[in-house]
């Protein structure tokens, strides 16, 4: 599980959608808008970061919004954004 994380801590648009998430619930729409990606590519990156529980889900209507689920990942993604910025 460890590795996995690194793993999708490692990539750059997964890092993207995490940081924006810690901010607030965005729906797909709203993070492809934001980030100017596909909404394919937000979806399929939201599906391997809930599947590792890093992000939850709720629906409204037909409109899914999208979450940080793991307080202790996000906890290691501002660590490692404020490390970044030191140097």
């Amino acid at each position: 599980m460890v590795s996995q994380t690194f793993k999708a801590l490692s990539d750059p648009t997964r890092l993207r959608i995490l940081h924006l998430l810690f901010h607030g619930e965005h729906s797909v729409n709203e993070i492809a808008e934001k980030l100017s990606l596909l909404q394919s590519t937000v979806s399929h990156q939201l599906r391997f970061l809930k599947n590792l529980r890093l992000v939850k889900f709720r629906r409204e209507g037909t409109t899914l919004f999208y979450t940080h689920d793991d307080e202790h990942v996000i906890d290691l993604l501002k660590k490692s954004i404020e490390h970044a910025s030191h140097h």
